[in-house]
């Protein structure tokens, strides 16, 4: 399946950056990491990162939180945050999630954590978000020795919006019509681990959304072009209906047997995104032979609302399901 991008604007062709050792670029397209913050006696931060700049968009953002008490480099997972793809920062966690809970945790496991930025759908269409994932991997690993992390241990996490962006970029690591010119070049994006937190895996198969009151102004609703869609799933692909469209930006159609191992999580009364969008997404993991679990959350709805007890093991689990796969 080949997917043909004019988003990103950026010339490959010109110097990228600024790579430890390189020569001076004439336009940087990216920024180097600068000095950490120290916020507790777990993590240290870097904060306020560029790992992308793509012409006519704002600059892409990454913070990088990494575990204070490490004596070599450390494995890394991507966090990617949810929000119907036209929502979100990577700041904030779902109203569920303990205020910094994952990134700190993942310190505390010895893990490194960068939450990244990426282009909303209403800025530009898949796979533009997809782009944006591969080049903050990339800038990583351009880096890891700077922020002290073992580039063959990377691992990637989200929730919602970002648990299919997560999928996506675990089953295109080898996909070079998905690798997208922005940021550093000269790097592999696949990863090793993934942990999807009731993402979509099938934009054909998903019901119609309730959006948020107030995602769409009145005037924007008023403009969409007869046939155009505002469900979050279409607007990822530019508010089509062409099948074609939304299974090329869905990740079954892209699982393989050179897959990394996934977790997947998901509510049973989920009624934004059903379970069974995990479930569809199980079996085809299940039909290529990759290793995979699926855990189940009871009563738990979109972000785990009614769950809340729960929280705390849920996001334990991930934790350690990453301590498992991505550590010596």
């Amino acid at each position: 399946m080949t997917v043909h991008d004019t988003t990103d604007v950026v010339d490959s062709s010109l110097p990228a950056t600024a790579g430890p050792g390189s020569a001076v670029p004439s336009i940087p397209v990216f920024d180097a990491p600068g000095e950490p913050r120290h916020v507790s006696d777990v993590s240290s931060v870097h904060q306020e990162i560029t790992y992308a700049k793509a012409i006519g968009f704002r600059p892409l953002k990454m913070d990088v939180w990494l575990p204070r008490q490490s004596s070599g480099p450390v494995p890394l997972v991507l966090w990617v945050h949810g929000g119907a793809f036209q929502l979100g920062d990577r700041r904030e966690l779902p109203p569920t999630f303990a205020s910094d809970s994952v990134f700190r945790l993942l310190n505390e496991a010895g893990i490194a954590c960068a939450t990244v930025d990426y282009r909303h759908s209403l800025e530009a269409p898949f796979p533009a978000q997809l782009h944006d994932l591969k080049a903050a991997v990339r800038y990583l690993r351009e880096f890891a020795a700077v922020l002290n992390i073992d580039p063959d241990r990377f691992g990637a996490w989200g929730e919602s919006a970002g648990g299919h962006l997560v999928a996506m970029l675990g089953l295109t690591g080898n996909r070079e019509d998905l690798h997208g010119g922005l940021g550093a070049q000269g790097h592999p994006s696949a990863i090793s681990a993934v942990v999807d937190f009731y993402g979509v895996s099938s934009l054909c198969d998903v019901p119609p959304m309730e959006t948020p009151a107030g995602l769409f102004s009145a005037a924007l609703t008023a403009a969409v072009p007869s046939g155009m869609s505002l469900q979050p799933n279409r607007m990822l692909v530019g508010g089509s209906d062409d099948p074609a469209l939304l299974a090329a930006a869905s990740p079954v159609s892209y699982v393989d047997a050179g897959a990394p191992p996934f977790l997947l999580v998901h509510g049973d009364r989920d009624g934004l995104v059903p379970h069974s969008q995990t479930d569809l997404l199980a079996a085809a993991l299940a039909g290529a032979g990759v290793e995979h679990e699926v855990l189940t959350v009871k009563g738990g709805d979109h972000c785990f609302f009614g769950a809340e007890d729960q929280m705390d093991t849920i996001i334990a689990r991930a934790v350690s399901y990453f301590s498992e796969k991505l550590k010596r």
